[in-house]
């Protein structure tokens, strides 16, 4: 087993890893390989899979954090408890530009992309190193310094939401089409603007014989192992519609934008994580 990792290595991957971030978020282009081949001169004798392994790490603390990650860099949640989150903060803290650029990148909205084929964007849903069952999940224990989640303002972002929408009913138009069922394209319904929150669902669409399919659509800029954030009525409406309900997570947004799918009551298909509470004098 390799020594585990000290301090200083930890705090000279995570500013690696801030430094990549800011790049990614700015636009601009960047080798990984380069910055862990540059970042292993810092260590102590440390292999290229232990950094990048790292690097998921930071990604995964990032996550329960509410802030932006690398996409390239798959969250893995197998990581020191206390020395990195701590470092993380440290950071985070000791660097507040952060803060602009994290605020900027979440409340500005990409053109809306071009697909040459929708019916190839369709993925499987991401599998968690954690092996974590469906459920509701204890209130996460890590410290955000920045005090904001920005992932979950990023998913209040309406005119994002609303681009995914029209994403998704594109999609659903073309698998329809496919499927020889032009005029039930036809009819499919932006529930959303038509009746409201109210629904519990964005959009109503059909199956190929012609019941009903009731989609949640969810879109991020950001990568496929991004949480998303589902209301009370949400998720009653996924259970009392299991069998008709789907969840269309839209992810790459910005650039080469994929979707997979939650097909029943999202409460057995994801872990809920509760992210606030309504409280009253007891």
């Amino acid at each position: 087993m390799s020594e585990s990792w000290s301090e200083s290595e930890v705090e000279a991957a995570v500013e690696d890893y801030f430094n990549m971030l800011r790049l990614e978020l700015a636009g601009c282009n960047y080798n990984k390989t380069e910055h862990r081949r540059t970042l292993m001169g810092h260590l102590n004798n440390r292999s290229e899979g232990s950094i990048e392994l790292k690097h998921q790490n930071i990604s995964a603390v990032l996550i329960e954090m509410g802030i932006p990650y690398i996409d390239g860099y798959k969250p893995r949640s197998n990581y020191q408890r206390v020395l990195l989150p701590a470092a993380v903060a440290d950071y985070l803290k000791n660097n507040p530009d952060l803060q602009d650029l994290f605020k900027r990148d979440v409340e500005t909205m990409p053109e809306i992309p071009s697909v040459d084929d929708f019916l190839a964007i369709m993925e499987t849903p991401p599998v968690q190193d954690d092996k974590s069952p469906s459920g509701v999940a204890d209130t996460p224990e890590i410290y955000n310094p920045v005090g904001v989640n920005y992932l979950e303002r990023e998913a209040q972002n309406q005119a994002l939401g609303g681009a995914g929408e029209h994403f998704v009913i594109n999609f659903e138009r073309a698998r329809l089409i496919h499927a020889g069922r032009e005029s039930l394209a036809d009819r499919i319904e932006q529930v959303s603007a038509t009746v409201g929150p109210s629904a519990g669902f964005d959009i109503r669409s059909f199956e190929a014989n012609g019941s009903d399919r009731f989609i949640e659509a969810k879109t991020t800029k950001y990568g496929k192992n991004t949480p998303f954030f589902v209301t009370p009525n949400e998720l009653r409406f996924s259970r009392d519609n299991a069998s008709q309900y789907f969840l269309y997570r839209i992810f790459r947004f910005r650039a080469g934008p994929r979707i997979f799918a939650l097909h029943g009551h999202l409460q057995d298909r994801c872990m809920l994580v509760p992210s606030q509470y309504m409280a009253r004098p007891a």
